[in-house]
């Protein structure tokens, strides 16, 4: 039996979406199954769409057989869960659409109202102005906000002064569901549980560092909402800026949210700014062209529907320098990018090579050691290390062998990332999601690069699809004398 069962209201804005289906429901599914929310709980579906309560449990049921493991579905599960269920037709920006949704809620005697705003950025000063004037926020209510939170920085304040114009800060999380990948949160494990790791993570011994997040999959349909954000502002800007803020951050004085964002935050601000005279040198921006995936053809981006001008890229890729004690000197590449060889998420520590080496290892340079933690597909953390090959030769040969990080799991099953988010914005744990300063921080940064983009000071690049971006991406780290990290 695990702790306390939590009894939380939970009103999903835009239920109808794929997010909720594919994401938001299995997660609720399989924290009610494992013994984390209790019976008394309600999970609300708001939407524009009409439907009945028999209608709404049966479209429930049947998304839940289609995006969980055949095995984790069971019937005698969801006769249970689904007296959780509730649907609720809402207007978001019509106030007077929110009566049903007020007479439900005022039937709870749960006091902790969660609202997660999986809906347009441009709904939700509507929808928790809605939600005050029917006085549906309490002192322990939160929002949780999906993204993206605006295009840049002005409209990112924009979105949250809406927000904040009716939740404290301590009541908002903004969520990346990267942050809750079992893989990302083990580094903050790796970093300062380890006493071997820790005097090796700086400039003295660490050469450089990848971080890559590529995708095979391209726009799939998605190029209205695709085409306002691209690989910058959908990825970048969020996901792989956070992963870099926990691999370089300074160790905090605990596991406390704000010690934790504090630290991230110290990151973002010490990032040397990418200008308008570096920008083509630190900077690569390119879209995929016609190709093949796993032998089947592909179009190219500019065949999507009513995109075929556009200047989004869907691949980015950037050199980034810290300006602090810990990294002076050490590059950070990174990049993202569709319609790749490969989908693989991945961090790359690459360690300088010995002082001086002794082995002539038949003419063959020896490697330098390197830490890979990968993302996905599946998540794994991997050292490299040299290793004597086992022969009877005259000179002693030299081999790279890895060292594979395998932790015990005692869990029935393998937890996705919006479980563990979701539990801790019921459990009211901000650590895994940004504060209002990381998101400005992190803005005001990519800012500058995207007005640059905007005035094409960056020529955009091609890439062929099934290929693992642009060869300008290759020339960004081969003229530091480095290769991108490829199994």
């Amino acid at each position: 039996m695990n702790e306390i069962k939590n009894s939380s209201d939970i009103i999903i804005f835009g239920a109808y979406g794929d997010l909720s289906f594919r994401k938001l429901i299995p997660a609720l599914y399989h924290l009610f199954n494992d013994d984390y929310l209790d019976a008394g709980c309600k999970i609300i579906s708001v939407s524009r769409q009409k439907i009945s309560q028999e209608d709404h449990i049966k479209l429930t049921k049947e998304k839940l057989i289609e995006f969980i493991e055949p095995e984790l579905f069971s019937e005698d599960a969801f006769e249970k869960f689904k007296k959780l269920l509730h649907a609720v037709y809402v207007d978001f920006a019509d106030n007077d659409t929110y009566k049903d949704l007020k007479k439900l809620l005022d039937k709870s005697t749960n006091e902790d109202r969660i609202s997660y705003l999986s809906t347009s950025p441009s709904f939700f000063g509507d929808i928790c102005k809605s939600l005050n004037h029917w006085g549906l926020i309490k002192p322990t209510s939160r929002v949780v906000l999906e993204k993206p939170i605006g295009r840049d920085l002005e409209s990112a304040r924009e979105i949250n002064n809406q927000v904040l114009s009716y939740f404290n800060e301590n009541q908002i999380y903004r969520i990346d569901h990267y942050l809750g990948k079992n893989t990302v949160q083990n580094i903050l494990a790796l970093r300062f549980a380890n006493r071997i790791m820790m005097p090796l993570w700086d400039s003295t011994n660490i050469d450089h560092i990848q971080i890559t997040v590529a995708e095979s999959v391209g726009v799939e349909g998605r190029w209205g909402y695709y085409d306002q954000f691209g690989a910058m502002r959908d990825m970048i800007q969020n996901h792989l800026m956070q992963l870099l803020c926990l691999i370089a951050m300074e160790p905090p004085c605990s596991l406390d949210a704000n010690s934790i964002r504090d630290e991230k935050v110290k990151v973002l601000r010490s990032l040397r700014p990418i200008t308008r005279e570096n920008v083509a040198l630190s900077t690569v921006r390119a879209q995929y062209d016609k190709g093949s995936i796993n032998g089947q053809p592909v179009p190219g981006y500019l065949e999507g529907e009513g995109v075929s001008q556009s200047t989004t890229e869907t691949f980015a890729a950037l050199k980034v320098d810290i300006d602090n004690w810990r990294w002076n000197g050490v590059p950070f590449y990174i990049r993202s990018g569709k319609r790749m060889q490969k989908r693989n998420s991945e961090i790359v520590v690459q360690f300088k090579n010995v002082p001086h080496s002794i082995f002539q290892n038949n003419g063959e340079p020896v490697s330098s050691n390197r830490l890979v933690i990968t993302l996905q597909p599946e998540e794994s953390i991997t050292l490299s290390l040299i290793n004597k090959v086992p022969d009877l030769s005259k000179n002693m040969r030299l081999e790279e062998v890895d060292l594979e990080l395998m932790t015990p799991c005692t869990l029935k099953r393998k937890n996705e990332a919006y479980e563990r988010l979701l539990l801790d914005v019921i459990r009211s744990n901000p650590t895994l999601f940004m504060r209002l300063d990381e998101v400005e921080s992190a803005w005001k940064w990519v800012d500058t690069i995207l007005e640059a983009w905007e005035d094409n000071l960056v020529p955009m690049k091609k890439y062929t699809a099934g290929t693992n971006g642009p060869s300008a991406s290759i020339q960004l780290v081969a003229k530091d004398g480095r290769d991108w990290h490829e199994e």
